[in-house]
């Protein structure tokens, strides 16, 4: 299924995230956990498309979505369900999968056979409906790391940006840039790979 995101993002403090939980009266059993697993060619050929492909399992349910920037809020997105077996199977190698993200890959030079799996994080995520669109809370976990952010996801993008900056003065949160999750675990990873 194909579909257009639009979302503001700003990263927080351990301290402002938890401050955000007592505000809005989040309960532990509404922190969901979800589980993500990048991929990208050695020579990070999806990335340098603005997109990104992974595999999110939430539950018991995992999806394969490859992502692409269309702007700077704004991205698109081919979401496929698949099975707990296809998803095992694409962490060893790509024959798996689905023809709606493998064609549009191919269709932009990629070779599919060249993607493997270079990483995962897991997420500890509360979404709440908040004026028309989705806040979203997320403490991401990689590499011995860990992050706290905010996001507002949107249908407007310009009702969306103001709601989101009337959200952060209204909870006393400074503009901090947040890039997307896998450019975090990717810049982290190259830190990494520096110090080997």
């Amino acid at each position: 299924m194909k579909e257009t995101e639009i979302e503001f993002k700003n990263m927080i403090t351990k301290e402002e995230y938890d401050q955000l939980l007592q505000d809005f009266n989040v309960r532990p059993t509404a922190i969901q956990q979800l589980a993500n697993a990048y991929f990208d060619t050695p020579d990070f050929a999806i990335k340098a498309l603005r997109s990104a492909l992974r595999i999110r399992q939430h539950n018991d349910a995992y999806t394969c979505t490859l992502k692409q920037a269309t702007s700077a809020n704004t991205s698109t997105e081919i979401n496929i369900a698949i099975s707990e077996a296809q998803a095992h199977a694409l962490k060893s190698e790509m024959t798996t999968l689905p023809t709606a993200i493998a064609t549009p890959l191919a269709e932009q030079g990629i070779d599919i056979a060249q993607i493997t799996c270079f990483g995962t994080l897991r997420t500890a995520r509360v979404e709440l409906p908040y004026k028309g669109g989705l806040l979203v809370f997320d403490h991401t976990f990689y590499l011995q790391q860990e992050d706290y952010e905010v996001e507002y996801e949107t249908e407007d993008e310009r009702e969306g940006q103001l709601i989101f900056q009337q959200f952060l003065q209204k909870y006393q949160l400074p503009v901090r840039h947040a890039q997307k999750k896998i450019a975090r675990f990717s810049a982290a990873l190259q830190a990494q790979k520096g110090q080997d």
